[in-house]
């Protein structure tokens, strides 16, 4: 059996994902854009359930779904769907000396994931996930 090319060319995927982000966030670098999308992803996953959360990194490509899960609290509580205002600063608080995050970082991580993965298996899986995760990856 070969190796599914989803992880033959994981590392040109994720390279073109933060490039999309940084391109969204109008960001300097992909480093930058990494941070950011590093902090929408853990604001995101910190309001799932550990099922939820299976099923939603289920349909991202190999390597956005590795920092999905990258060093995760399981301790850590749930915390419920906010106004994206305060998820923002949820985002923008990650290494925040760092974090050059947009008040716009979430809607521009989330365009970007809709261009880099299968739209219509992520509007599915979203719809079985709590209120306010479809409105989370609006973009």
């Amino acid at each position: 059996m070969t190796i599914p090319v989803e992880y033959q060319r994981a590392t040109d995927h994720f390279h073109q994902f933060l490039s999309d982000v940084r391109d969204e966030a109008s960001l300097d670098t992909v480093n930058q854009a990494y941070t950011m999308t590093q902090g929408v992803l853990q604001a995101f996953r910190r309001r799932l359930e550990i099922g939820e959360a299976i099923r939603f990194s289920n349909v991202l490509p190999a390597d956005i779904r590795a920092l999905f899960v990258a060093d995760w609290d399981l301790e850590e509580p749930k915390r419920q769907f906010e106004d994206r205002a305060a998820m923002t600063k949820e985002v923008q608080s990650l290494r925040p000396l760092h974090n050059y995050a947009p008040e716009s970082s979430i809607r521009d991580v989330a365009k970007a994931l809709r261009h880099n993965v299968d739209e219509s298996a992520l509007n599915r899986v979203l719809e079985t996930l709590p209120e306010g995760a479809r409105q989370f990856w609006q973009a």
